[in-house]
């Protein structure tokens, strides 16, 4: 049901972008222009890069380079078609270029639906929070003291999901409608474990189409049916029956019926899926005996953004929470007693259970949660009833004016949808004479209505429907008889928050009390191994707010999307000359899915090739922690590998490839591995696994390690997926949104989607989050061949500088040869522990009273910190993150030699608060200045202070509490 979007290859004409006198080596110096994003991306200056390479011994970043990379890895080539990339292009000039494209696209007057609607963003949100580095540059907030503001947003975000479905517990936002109802059949499967599920055939098509996908796989047999004609005798046979209300032809069903009569003694999953604005007066599924529901919260003030990305909300009854897939925040309470919120039942993570969990997702829509969750706290409750009776209004009154010109619309009750059957040609008509764009589904023409729409486009669309009926009606007469519909809804989201929040002033203030509470790379370096904290340039940031690329709907006919096809067309090519592959899907929109869309790639390929027995994938310990867990989701058996100081064991290898032989589909490699080292063997590993008749998947996490200097398919690999929010600037906003493209050699392009084996869909539309594709543009352009090779350099010059710094102070795990790391490395603190008691936990909280948040803990490693620092901090940074880590040392030697006490010391009770800090009952055997301000640049700065000292997460856990407080929480 996706819409491919393919016309004609376009290739990039950049030249005319920079002045062609700026190659021209006949032009003096002072004539070019200083306005290109090398030297503002990359943090360093040129002399404070000479100083860090005299630290690393070496003279040069060539030099630097061929000490770390082995030469059996090394590409001299690292580039397909170097001639595709353009020179780096000025910064200004990009952006008008992006904004040409935008205005290529054609916002028409649209009345698509189908699960995107057009919004008002409130500006304030927009401005605030979308376009707010302090909101979109922040971490998935594992610190849990230095994210306060962004968890407290999304606890909102929860209550508003609770409140509007009924339901008991609301997950912090999954990755878009399609996939969150593949994930209620998948939770349906694994509760109940039976192989058959039932999905109405009224249900969104690009859900019915990711159900079907997801399934298959799995070997699930998929039922689509009629529900209210459906005969159910067979019920027991079913995990999980699926339906949804309003439905795609936007019909308002109450399926209690169904659920609490038909379905009652069943065991199965009852699942609505739903539109949550329609809940504002409509029945709650909890209400019509629903288990679990899910839906997009897209229409709450995010834009369509050709299709994303957009927060899918997902809810369970509590009994299903513990398998719940996604993340749940909770309140917990903190050392001294005051509430706190945290990330509860992390034990759910999904890179925790590898190839036990339940789900692969590891990165939500956190940003786009908070947007949708400040939206719904700004209009309140009657806000939101307010927009929903006018939409409803809006619908009905078409459907009498239709009615009244003697067209035959669909009967039944609607909440903003109306069907217009036996109207063939009007979707035609309304396009090409009025610029309207309407979903034609057979001979029925439908009509989806929104908050952007207004009584004057009413009449609009009643003047053309006159038009082509060749009748006529009084307008006026029949829409003053639309009254709304008497609401079925009792109070919801009565909390305090939800009601004293609605003027702009107030809205304002929250959103910035919220953001101050946490750490971002608006306030300092976020070394986290792993998860790639590099910058995300205004620049690059800008056309994501762009009209033609922010309001178009994902399903606009193709006419309208040409800015957009010259757009993915040119980050495709680009990735492929990068990966040095033969094809690329945008479709995954996370890391975690493009895992997934490559091993379906692989999964597909076996199976047209006669060998679908091949169901083994093995997965060195070293690969990243979501890889076990999207193998299970693609039904492949995970056989793990060893990993012997910091390399693949190719003893083991071989052992379980001979154990495996006839079975094995593939190996999933992390490259650079998770132990931040370039393996000199992996071209050997490789060739192993298609000798006997394995493929590779090449997790690109790590691709921040690889740019301009190897490659997946220099490598061998037939398929790799690349983190665009990680290593091509797309920001992590906070733990999502993320996009995951997936590049493919020659023999798994024709299993791409949408292409002649398609492996079917992975995502709501055909390019998942568009609309932030602008970013990793802009980063390939404003940097070009030359710039992203260097950005791969200073990557490891930056994390080589970090390693030599700190080695003599703590211990590293793995190096490389000549003892060089990649772009990351990983410190052991499990000697000081054994030393001193001194955990890494203690190190990561304390790292916070030095202004910064911690590095990547426990991964892959239990008991150890890993270090990315990324090529866009500046010696500078660097300096003061080693001359914390140096302090934090001292004070470890401190509670070695007694000078402080094992309990009572600056780390065990890290982090310290103001309110701590400035108590006159203060009784530490350490001082306050100790506490607070540990070295002089941390008061020159400006203090950055958590909001709450360490939160007890084992009460959080065993106390879940997952929603705002009501009214009398507040008044106790």
């Amino acid at each position: 049901m996706l819409r491919s979007i393919r016309l004609i290859k376009r290739v990039a004409n950049f030249s005319r972008l920079a002045n062609p006198h700026e190659v021209n080596p006949k032009v003096p110096d002072w004539f070019k222009s200083s306005d290109y994003i090398e030297s503002r991306f990359i943090g360093s200056e040129p002399q404070q890069v000479k100083e860090m390479l005299k630290t690393v011994e070496a003279n040069t970043l060539d030099e630097l380079v061929d000490k770390i990379i082995p030469k059996e890895i090394r590409s001299e080539a690292a580039f397909q078609n170097p001639d595709n990339f353009p020179d780096a292009i000025p910064e200004s000039s990009m952006v008008q270029h992006l904004q040409t494209l935008a205005n290529k696209n054609k916002i028409f007057k649209n009345y698509i639906g189908q699960g995107y609607y057009g919004t008002h963003t409130p500006y304030v949100i927009l401005r605030n929070v979308l376009e707010d580095p302090g909101w979109y540059t922040s971490y998935t907030p594992y610190q849990a003291e230095i994210s306060q503001g962004r968890l407290e947003a999304l606890l909102n975000y929860q209550t508003v999901i609770t409140e509007l479905t009924g339901m008991d517990v609301s997950n912090a936002s999954l990755l878009d409608e399609a996939t969150a109802a593949g994930e209620a059949m998948f939770l349906a499967n694994s509760w109940f474990e039976k192989k058959k599920f039932f999905v109405d055939n009224h249900v969104f098509p690009q859900s019915i189409d990711y159900i079907k996908t997801k399934a298959y796989y799995l070997g699930i047999d998929i039922v689509v049916g009629d529900a209210k004609t459906y005969d159910f005798k067979d019920a027991d046979q079913y995990c999980g029956v699926l339906v949804q209300s309003p439905d795609n032809l936007g019909e308002v069903h109450d399926w209690s019926d169904l659920f609490k009569h038909t379905l009652k003694d069943a065991k199965l999953l009852k699942v609505i899926g739903t539109d949550l604005l329609s809940l504002t007066i409509n029945k709650t599924p909890k209400d019509q005996g629903a288990n679990v529901t899910y839906g997009n919260s897209q229409r709450f003030g995010v834009p369509m953004g050709f299709g994303g990305p957009h927060a899918a909300f997902f809810a369970v009854e509590d009994e299903f929470k513990r398998k719940m897939p996604g993340r749940i925040i909770g309140i917990s309470k903190d050392a001294n007693g005051k509430s706190a919120y945290r990330m509860s039942l992390q034990t759910r993570e999904q890179h925790i259970r590898r190839e036990k969990a339940t789900s692969n997702i590891c990165t939500a829509q956190a940003l786009l949660a908070n947007m949708a969750g400040l939206y719904a706290t700004y209009h309140g409750p009657q806000g939101l009833q307010k927009i929903a009776n006018r939409v409803n209004c809006l619908a009905r009154s078409f459907a009498k004016l239709a009615k009244s010109l003697g067209l035959v619309v669909k009967e039944g009750r609607i909440f903003d949808t109306v069907v217009l059957h036996n109207t063939e040609t009007l979707q035609e008509y309304l396009h090409y004479n009025a610029q309207i764009n309407v979903r034609k589904v057979g001979q029925d023409t439908i009509f989806s209505f929104d908050e952007t729409h207004t009584v004057q486009d009413i009449e609009d669309l009643f003047n053309h429907l006159q038009h082509y009926s060749k009748k006529k009606a009084d307008f006026m007469s029949v829409i003053q008889k639309v009254i709304p519909y008497k609401s079925e809804r009792a109070p919801f989201m009565q909390q305090k928050v939800f009601n004293s929040l609605h003027s702009e002033t107030e809205m304002l203030r929250y959103i910035n009390y919220l953001r101050q509470k946490d750490v971002s790379l608006t306030k300092s370096m976020i070394s986290l191994g792993s998860c790639t904290m590099k910058l995300n340039p205004t620049s690059f940031m800008l056309p994501v707010s762009f009209q033609g690329f922010s309001q178009l709907h994902p399903f606009s006919p193709l006419s309208c999307t040409q800015g957009y096809q010259e757009l993915t067309e040119n980050v495709e090519k680009w990735l492929c000359d990068i990966t040095q592959m033969e094809a690329v899907s945008l479709m995954p929109n996370s890391g975690a899915q493009g895992e997934y869309s490559g091993l379906l790639c692989i999964r597909k390929y076996h199976i047209m090739n006669g060998q679908k027995d091949r169901n083994i994938c093995l997965i060195p310990i070293s690969a990243h922690g979501t890889n076990p867990a999207s193998a299970v989701l693609a039904g492949l058996s995970v056989v793990p590998v060893n990993v012997v100081d910091g390399y693949v064991d190719l003893n083991d290898l071989n052992k379980k490839i001979k154990e495996n032989e006839k079975s094995l589909a593939c190996i999933m490699i992390t490259y650079p591995s998770t132990y931040g080292v370039y393996e000199d063997q992996t071209k050997k590993i490789i060739q192993l696994i298609h000798e006997h008749g394995g493929l590779v998947y090449m997790d690109g996490a790590n691709m921040n390690a690889q740019v301009g200097y190897t490659s997946p398919g220099y490598l061998g690999a037939d398929v790799c997926h690349l983190n665009l929010h990680k290593t091509f600037s797309i920001p992590h906003g906070g733990g999502g949104p993320g996009l995951g493209p997936i590049a493919v050699n020659k023999k798994l392009a024709p299993y791409l989607p949408g292409r002649e084996h398609s492996l079917g869909s992975v995502a709501s539309s055909l390019f998942s989050s568009a609309s932030i594709l602008p970013i990793p543009y802009s980063y390939f352009g404003q940097l070009g061949r030359q710039g992203a090779k260097k950005c791969t350099a200073m990557a490891m010059l930056n994390a080589n500088y970090l390693m030599k710094s700190l080695k003599n102070d703590y211990k590293v795990l793995f190096t490389g040869q000549n003892g060089m790391c990649a772009h990351e490395f990983i410190i052991d603190i499990r000697p000081i522990k054994q030393e001193s008691g001194i955990t890494e936990e203690d190190i990561a909280k304390r790292l916070m009273d030095y202004g910064f948040h911690a590095p990547t803990m426990s991964f892959p490693v239990p008991g150890t910190l890993m270090i990315e620092p990324t090529e866009s901090e500046s010696k500078s940074e660097l300096d003061r993150f080693i001359e914390a880590m140096k302090n934090i040392k001292l004070e470890i030697e401190k509670v070695k030699n007694g000078q402080y006490d094992k309990n009572d010391n600056p780390l065990k009770n890290a982090p310290h608060t103001q309110d701590q800090v400035i108590n006159s009952g203060w009784n530490h055997k350490y001082s306050r200045e100790e506490a607070a301000f540990p070295l002089p640049y941390v008061l020159q700065r400006g203090k950055v202070w958590p909001t709450v000292s360490r939160i007890n997460n084992a009460f959080g856990d065993r106390n879940l509490i997952c929603q705002c407080p009501s009214v009398s929480d507040y008044q106790q």
